[in-house]
Formats: C-alpha cells, structure tokens, sequence
C-alpha cells in the first residue's frame, strides 16, 4: 500500500541509523513485506542477494522494523532487487495481493475489517496511505456497493515504478478477502509508467455470499490479525521489559509504536523519575519542531489532523503521553485503542524499570556511603576530606554537581576545596571566588544560625546570584560544618538549569546532613593532625620551621639544585641574649627571639626558609643563590635587620648577631651527607665570626 498527502522532503529522522541519511517516505511496513515474501520463496540466501543487489544502507533486521521508514528510490530498488532474485516480473503483484493474508501489521488488518465492508475500506484508503508512504496521492473517483475507481498520483520529482503500481494493485485486490469474498477484480489501464497522469484502477467485486458466523475460524482474516496483533503486542510488551535503564527503554517504546499504529512520525513525553524537565524522545520529526510539539502534547491540546494521542499510565502512575503523527486525515479507522493498549504495555515497562532503577540507585547510595567513609578513614589531611566528600556527594544526594568550601578564620573568607561534576570552566569560577561574610548575606546568615540554605539563581542577593549565573545552578542546598560552636565550612548540592532539587524537608537535606556529620568529624581530625604536625616540625615560640624541617627542606633544595645552582646555609647566633634573659627576664627573651624571627622574615625572599634550631640560632636556608659571592649580599641583609634596638618592655635593647655562611655549588649526588656538611660549616665560619670579632677580655688583676 503506497502514497498519499504529505511532501516528500529533507529526512526527519528516527529509528535507524541511516534515519539522516534517507527521507522518511516509505514505512518500514512495505519494506518488511517484500523481505518476508523473498524470505519465504527464497530463504536467507535470497535475502542477502536481495540487499546486495539492492545496495541500500539498511539491514534486514532494520528494514522489517514497521518504525524505518526509507525513500522512495530504496523502496523501487527493493522491488526491482525483488523481481530480479525470485525471476518474476510480476513478483511485487504477489507481494501486495499476500500482504493481508500474512505480513501487513495486524492492527491496519483488524481495522480494515471493522469498517464493515470492501465499499467503507475503499472509500478510506486515500486517507490511510500515509501510514505507508509520503510520496503518492490516491483519491477515489466513485464507489458503490460492489465497484469503486480509485486515481493514484506519485508527487512530482519521483520516477514512477510499473513494479510500484504492480504492488498496490495486489494489494487493493485483496481487501474483500477480509471480508470474507473473492478477490477484487481490478482493470488498470491507465498507468504514469506509460505516459499517463496518473493510475486509475477500476475495481469490482462479488456482494458478500456467507454469513461471518459460518466463516471458518482457520480462514478468518480478522481473527489471524486478532492474533497477530495480541503477539505482536506481547512481543513489544517483553522487548520494553528487557531494556536495562530509561535511556534505553524510551527510544525502544517510541520505535515499537509501529506496532500498533502505522505513522510517519512519533513523540514520547514522559516525567523525569528525577525531576526536572520530561525526558522526550521523537522519530520522523525534525529536531526544531520537537520542543513546540512537546509542550503541545503535554498540554493537551491538538497536534494536527490524523494526530494519535494516548497517556502512558499504568495502575500506579502517568508516565506521559504518547503520539502518532503525520498521519493524513485520520487513517483506517480508531485506532487511538491500539495505541492505546500498547501505551499500557509501555507505562508497565516504566513502573518496573524505575523500580530497577531506584533500586540500582539505592545500590550505588550504599557503595558510596560505604566508599565515603573508607576514603574520609584515610584522609589524614583537609583537601583529601573535602575531596572525598565532593566525589561522594551526586551518588549520595542525587545532585548534578557538588562543593566543599573551607572557612579561612584568619582571613574571615570561604573558599572551595573540592568540587565535583562542574565543567572545567565552571570549576575556575568556584575556585576563584572568595566569600566573605561581609558581602554575601546568606554566608553571614548561615555564620549566624548555622542553619541550611536553599540558594537561587532568583531569590539571591546580587553576589550569590552572580555566582551561580556564572556556575550555570539555579538551585543549590548548602549545609554548614560545624564542629561544636566552630565553623568549618560549607557542603553544597547543585542542580544545573532544568534540574529540580528537592525541598528543605526532603531526603537531599536528611543524606546531605549524614555527608555532613561525617565530613565535620573527619575535617576536625584532619585539622588536630596538621597542629600536630605542625608542632613536630616548627617552633611553638617562634612558628619557625625547627631543626627537622629545617634540614628536611635543605635536603630537598640540594636534591633538586642544577649542576650550575648554588644553595647557601646562614647560620646566625644573637648576641647578649644571655644578657636579656639574666636581665630583664625570660618573658623579654621570648619577647626578643619573636621579634628577631619576625626581622628575619622580612629580611629575605619568599622562597628562602627560616628556622630556629635551638636557643638563640637561627639559619637560613637560600636554595636559588645566584652565586658564592651572592651569599655577602644575604649576611648583609640579616646584620641589617639587627641594626636598630628592639623594644622590650618599652625599653630599647641593643642585640646584635654573629652569622655565618656555607655554600653548595653544583648537584648533590648525597643531597643528606652534603645537607649535614653544610650546617656543620656554616655554625663553624658562625663561631669564627664570633670569636673575631668579640673584644679581647680584660687582664685578670693580680693580688698585693
């Protein structure tokens, strides 16, 4: 059956692979014919022969799907592939004149019979054609109980195919078969294969002869479409079902509609089991018109004539709705009960894949519990916590993206650590942006009453709202960190625009609380492992490094020091500190020794270290020293810090240093040896300068 309204035109798309390649214009319900006859005369090897001779980029599996739909110029190379494996001239004749007896989609068969007879199918036939082909137009001349003429036109810019013509001849004979009759008798001398402007079959048939109740079940067209149908509607029912996920079960419901309705064109809306806008899957229709026709089909108003819409919902819920398009004026018949039926079957195969779906995500919920606090066991350090927790948090919370931000106390500002599922560019911004209390409200609300926020790109104050504009979130959950009455940090669960998240009092708030508590806890460990660390390596007057990371960082500088590099050790030894402490106290020694580290800080570069090694030494470690000679320049720096008085308890005290120098020029095939030699060097050229330069001690009295 072929032709009708509807232009042929750019490809719209659908159930194949090849869909932007070819032009939607013959159903797959043709193509699955023809494969099936030669199937059936020929075998496998007969199918083969026929797609190689056809050389069209379709496979058999794909070509017998009612959901392809091909060209015109596929469907004639077909046909003439046909007629040339089998050797009959004639062969698409047969095709057509069988179809209803065996192949022809069981619903177009059970429709057929319920217009109640071949004069009402006739009648119809120009308005259904377009479940079958986009490329033809049919109109009926006349029709009357037993005779009808029917004119079939091919649109302009297609090449009319005598084997086409040959096909829909045979398979308007054999409407009255489905009633019961004889085939249709059918003249056919006009044909645009011979010049003519279009084909004109004048057809007549026997009045009906038997009663339907004396019919023989095993004849009975009706009955085997009946049966055809229920299989073909439990062989689509079982197919949903063993998809594994959403993403596949959708596009296979939109591609088994064929099964029950015959269209150019389909639409699937249903709800997203996680909010958020519907999951839409289409095939026949271009991607511009999808949006429109969405919002059209869930709004319940009328997608076009010959539209077919149905809900898809099951005894527990609506999943959406489903369409069949393009379908000229209305087709055969009702067949929104077809369609319908199978939407059940649909909305069926929904209920049990998001039940398989909640539970995988239950499943992933636990693992990533259980990951979260093997990896928070193991993070002995602030990043690596706040790391963990942004890696867990979209598995946990269902969210699109996630954040830890750490509060900075001295510097009153929060600042994210960790971030998981932004882009590249997004994660930028996040990591760029300080927040600081006095500036963004929400942070100082939350300061306040440690309480959760929900954050909208709307509702926000103009700073959060920039954030998240540049973030590309439109909704964000943000949970305070606290241990006891100190501020941590921030967690957060993001939605991108089109994502919903959940309510205050919803479960995002109760599993985002967990991550929470977890992260709090295992971020005030963290923080009680860096002060002790920090008090094995540094000294508690001073914050210097002490004599340990002192030389463990001399011994990475002269590891990492080039054949041309010179690293240089200062050694510097105050000067009347003795005197200080036996004077004004050791409360003024400490005092000094602060004040003396501070001097030193700034008297050398950024990249130099510091370090109290015991009592009054200091050294200095200058990894990068541009030559030995280079070494004066930084003695000269340290003495200058020493030369105006410290104030020690108001009072002006004059301290000053003995410094020596060490340099290593060259790399350091035993970075330690050398480390240890250097320091032994630098305290010795330390005591000579010393001793040099100390007064001579006054001549002992003798007694008289």
């Amino acid at each position: 059956m072929t032709g009708v309204h509807g232009e042929p035109g750019e490809p719209r798309g659908g159930g194949t692979g090849h869909a932007a390649e070819e032009a939607r214009e013959t159903s797959g319900a043709t193509t699955g014919l023809v494969l099936s006859f030669v199937r059936a005369h020929a075998g496998e090897a007969g199918v083969e022969e026929l797609l190689r001779r056809a050389g069209v980029p379709f496979s058999a599996a794909e070509l017998s799907l009612p959901s392809t739909w091909t060209s015109y110029d596929t469907r004639i190379r077909l046909f003439t592939a046909a007629a040339e494996v089998l050797g009959d001239p004639g062969v698409m004749f047969r095709v057509g004149a069988e179809s209803l007896r065996a192949g022809l989609n069981a619903s177009v068969v059970v429709l057929v019979r319920a217009l109640g007879s071949p004069r009402q199918v006739y009648a119809r036939l120009p308005r259904a054609v377009a479940n079958f082909s986009t490329t033809s137009t049919m109109e009926v001349l006349d029709a009357d109980a037993t005779s009808a003429t029917l004119r079939y036109r091919l649109h302009e810019g297609h090449v009319h195919s005598r084997l086409d013509c040959d096909y829909a001849r045979g398979l308007i004979t054999m409407v009255p078969t489905v009633f019961g009759l004889a085939p249709a008798r059918v003249v056919h001398d006009e044909c645009e294969s011979d010049g003519h402007p279009a084909c004109v079959y004048s057809l007549s048939w026997d009045r009906r002869s038997r009663l339907p109740w004396r019919r023989r079940a095993g004849t009975d067209p009706e009955l085997a479409a009946l049966r055809d149908q229920v299989r073909a509607l439990q062989s689509a029912a079982t197919d949903l079902v063993d998809g594994e996920d959403l993403g596949t079960v959708l596009p296979r419901i939109v591609e088994r509609a064929a099964s029950a309705v015959l269209a150019p064109a389909y639409l699937l809306a249903v709800a997203s089991p996680h909010g958020g806008a519907p999951l839409v899957h289409s095939a026949g229709l271009p991607a511009a018109e999808v949006p429109g026709l969405t919002a059209r089909l869930l709004a319940g108003e009328d997608l076009g004539p010959g539209s077919v819409v149905v809900d898809v919902a099951s005894a527990r819920r609506t999943h959406g709705r489903l369409a069949a398009l393009g379908r000229a004026d209305g087709g055969l018949g009702d067949e929104r009960a077809m369609l319908a039926a199978y939407a059940g079957h649909a909305a069926a195969a929904l209920d049990l894949v998001m039940a398989l779906e909640t539970s995988r995500a239950e499943a992933r919920r636990a693992g990533a519990l259980l990951d979260l606090a093997h990896g928070l066991a193991q993070a002995a350090e602030a990043p690596a916590v706040a790391d963990v927790v942004a890696r867990a948090l979209p598995s946990i919370v269902g969210c699109g993206s996630s954040g830890v931000l750490l509060w900075d106390p001295a510097g009153a500002v929060l600042r994210a650590a960790a971030c998981d599922g932004l882009a590249p560019a997004q994660e930028q911004v996040l990591r760029a942006a300080d927040l600081r209390a006095a500036d963004v409200p929400e942070l100082f609300a939350m300061l306040t009453d440690r309480e959760p926020r929900v954050l909208t790109a709307r509702g926000s104050s103009t700073p959060m709202r920039e954030l998240l504009t540049a973030l590309d979130l439109t909704d964000v959950v943000a949970l305070p960190l606290q241990a006891g009455a100190t501020f941590l940090g921030v967690v957060t669960a993001s939605w991108a625009a089109g994502q919903t998240a959940d309510a205050l009092d919803g479960e995002v708030l109760t599993r985002l609380r967990g991550v929470g508590d977890q992260a709090s806890t295992a971020l005030q460990k963290a923080r009680l492992l860096e002060t002790v660390r920090h008090q094995a390596t540094h000294d508690a007057l001073t914050g210097l490094p002490n004599r340990v990371l002192f030389r463990d960082r001399l011994v990475e500088a002269l590891a990492a020091s080039p054949a041309g590099g010179h690293v240089a050790v200062l050694f510097s030894d105050l000067d009347r500190f003795k005197a200080v402490n036996d004077g004004l106290g050791h409360a003024a020694g400490d005092e000094l020794l602060r004040q003396v580290s501070a001097r030193l800080r700034a008297a050398v570069r950024p990249g130099d270290t510091i370090g109290r090694l015991s009592g009054d030494e200091f050294a200095v470690l200058v990894p990068r020293l541009a030559g030995p000679g280079a070494a004066d320049g930084v003695v000269a720096r340290v003495a200058a810090a020493f030369g105006e008085p410290f104030r020690l308890d108001g009072i002006p005290v004059d301290v000053g240093t003995s410094t020596g120098v060490a340099v290593h020029s060259g790399e350091a095939t035993d970075p330690r040896a050398v480390a240890e030699r250097l320091l032994r060097e630098a305290d010795a050229a330390m005591y000579r300068t010393k001793h040099r330069d100390r007064p001579p001690a006054p001549e002992p009295r003798t007694a008289t």
